[in-house]
């Protein structure tokens, strides 16, 4: 491919079928793809339902054209431009004869096509739609960005910390410059999941999520003392002990809240609790002891953790969703890419002091998401991140097998 390096393996599948003069190839690989059309953001806002193609002039075709881009050659996130995300197909319905005859695939790019638009030729690309088995980039699968994205460095490292996420959903794991699905689709999904309309929602949630303030602080007290345990003794903790040193924990945390107590602000008052309180307090922890302990046998039986080894914090559920967060606050331009460079680097900072490994963080990821969602049923909760934790761990291109974790 002479200087030029694709920038992900979509472009790379195009540029090798145009160069060996295989059409059906090309548009069985843009059939696949995702493409995305420029849009002004102040349109798109008032428009939310609608999509302007704009025809562009371009010489080498001698004619105007509509223009298309796939995802690895998206430019970095502006305020003012956004894209949507469209199939091939969809074009083969939307054009009209009255529209450009030509559509403009990655213009300026070595795998550049000026593809026609008459009737015929737009029946060529529903076949090739129609007999496509899968569109968009495989999930569970990893794929990165190997221009345009970072693959070492802090930021890289802060991006890989949230790339069971990215793995799941077919995403370039190392994509900084975030577009996800588009700009209106990226926004749809933070108002659904997360309640985020503006931009001040946004920074909160990001905030809220480098602090590790969303996951529940019961898990994390539970993993805790069994931490302090294993240092304390030099080795393996056992339910029983865990069991009973968690419940000498929280009734003399309850002995101590008893007690009035002398601050430089003066005497604070003590704050008695009932012991009906204390007694489902307690209850409620020892079940989340066993769940804990269940989950850690499967993931034992599911090569998520060795054997011996166990969960040391569940925080790694809030810094990975925090990377996250950073990029869909971009791709929905509640966040500038300075901000969300800056939110992903701190992300990984935090997972570095939380955690030894990669499989470290992953068993906390997973173990969070499990103990959120899954209620021990082992659904797609738990399976989707099974899948996830595999491919990071043995595909050549993971982050987590070429980024060192020290």
């Amino acid at each position: 491919m002479g200087n030029w390096i694709a920038p992900s393996a979509i472009e790379r599948e195009l540029y090798e079928a145009k160069t060996g003069n295989d059409w059906p190839a090309y548009f069985d690989a843009l059939a696949r793809a995702w493409l995305f059309v420029p849009q002004g953001r102040a349109y798109q806002d008032a428009n939310p339902t609608s999509v302007f193609l704009q025809p562009v002039w371009f010489p080498q075709a001698r004619a105007h054209c509509y223009v298309a881009y796939t995802e690895g050659v998206l430019p970095v996130p502006t305020a003012d431009q956004v894209f949507s995300k469209h199939s091939l197909n969809w074009f083969a319905q939307r054009i009209d004869p009255s529209d450009p005859p030509y559509l403009a695939i990655n213009p300026g790019t070595p795998c550049e096509a000026f593809l026609p638009t008459t009737p015929a030729d737009r029946e060529v690309w529903k076949f090739h739609w129609n007999r496509a088995t899968a569109y968009g980039l495989p999930q569970d699968t990893v794929h990165a960005l190997h221009v345009g994205g970072p693959l070492h460095g802090p930021v890289a490292f802060g991006l890989a910390c949230g790339a069971h996420l990215s793995v799941r959903n077919g995403l370039f794991w190392n994509a900084l410059g975030y577009h996800g699905e588009g700009y209106l689709k990226e926004r749809e999904k933070l108002r659904e999941w997360w309640g985020v309309t503006t931009r001040e929602q946004w920074l909160e949630a990001t905030e809220r999520l480098l602090a590790a303030d969303m996951v529940s602080s019961v898990w994390e007290f539970t993993l805790r003392v069994r931490v302090a345990l294993a240092k304390e003794f030099a080795g393996p903790v056992d339910i029983e002990h865990w069991r009973h040193a968690t419940e000498a924990t929280l009734r003399a945390n309850a002995e101590r809240a008893a007690e009035p107590r002398i601050t430089p602000d003066g005497v604070t008052v003590a704050r008695p609790r009932s012991t009906a309180e204390i007694e489902g307090e307690i209850a409620g922890v020892q079940r989340v002891i066993g769940r804990i302990a269940r989950y850690e046998q499967r993931f034992r039986a599911d090569g998520i953790l060795g054997e011996g080894k166990y969960v040391r914090s569940v925080e790694a559920w809030d810094y990975g969703r925090a990377s996250q967060m950073a990029r869909w606050g971009l791709g929905a331009r509640f966040g500038t890419i300075e901000e969300t460079e800056d939110a992903v680097v701190r992300a990984g900072r935090m997972c570095r002091l939380a955690y030894r490994s990669w499989e470290d963080l992953s068993a906390g990821f997973i173990l969070g998401r499990c103990l959120q969602f899954d209620e021990e049923e082992y659904g797609h909760w738990y399976t989707d991140m099974v899948a996830t934790h595999r491919a990071l761990m043995s595909d050549p291109g993971s982050p987590w097998l070429n980024i060192p974790w020290g």
